[in-house]
């Protein structure tokens, strides 16, 4: 993958031992819809290169071990990351032990990373809205049982692109006023949502205000993003975290 970085790394006050990244659609061996590096085996690319493109991954980052993959559904559930374990539909997973690599894939979902202040313990969540309103990370949070936490919200779909319709924004209404601040009003009675805004209001209900990350938008960010929504048939990005 030459000397160029591609991922991203967290800008985050993380204890030194607290390791993580988001890769990007550079390099890697894809092509087509996929070009790039896309280590994702579920979107109809070929799977001798996505292969290819999770080892590039691993060595380019120094990855302890095998990251491991969830079969994520939207859903709230969150597991502890095993990596003896065979694929598990989940949409998070924690661990205490080192050298376990926590990962989410996403292409206009929201990313989240979590860690304890001390270092002992990590977490990856993927949340898009379907998860945010059933509660994926207050399940991660309460699953972790600390409350120094601190959060990065990785890249997704910015705020001025994420339409939604006016039953996604009362539904999350019907949860808590709060998010009204999340909504901005936008044509044909659609609504423009700010999914790291609903899910920064997530985490103050839960207690949590050492957030950092944010202000990334996939779908217009298209050099270094790949997006579903802008591009229906794509790749995703891998947002991982390990502690030494």
């Amino acid at each position: 993958m030459s000397g160029i970085k591609h991922w991203l790394t967290p800008d985050w006050p993380a204890p030194a031992n607290i390791h993580a990244a988001t890769t990007l659609r550079t390099g890697g061996v894809s092509c087509g819809a996929y070009a790039g590096l896309n280590p994702a085996l579920h979107v109809g690319d070929d799977a001798d290169r996505v292969m290819q493109n999770r080892r590039l991954i691993k060595e380019s980052l120094g990855l302890p071990s095998e990251p491991v993959w969830l079969d994520q559904i939207h859903s709230n559930r969150a597991v502890p990351a095993v990596t003896t374990e065979p694929l598990r539909q989940a949409d998070a997973s924690y661990t205490a032990e080192p050298g376990v690599v926590c990962a989410v894939l996403t292409a206009d979902c929201l990313p989240l990373l979590v860690c304890t202040a001390d270092g002992s313990q990590a977490a990856a969540i993927h949340a898009g809205w379907r998860g945010l309103l059933a509660g994926v990370i207050g399940n991660t949070v309460s699953a972790m049982q600390n409350s120094d936490l601190l959060v990065w919200l990785g890249p997704a779909i910015g705020p001025d692109c994420f339409e939604v319709d006016a039953e996604v924004r009362d539904a999350f209404l019907q949860k808590s006023a709060a998010f009204v601040t999340a909504f901005k009003q936008h044509s044909n009675g659609k609504w423009l949502a700010d999914i790291y805004q609903l899910a920064r209001i997530d985490l103050a209900m839960l207690g949590i205000d050492k957030v950092y990350g944010g202000g990334f938008c996939t779908v217009t960010e298209q050099e270094r993003f790949y997006s579903y929504r802008r591009d229906k048939q794509t790749g995703r990005m891998a947002t991982l975290i390990w502690r030494e």
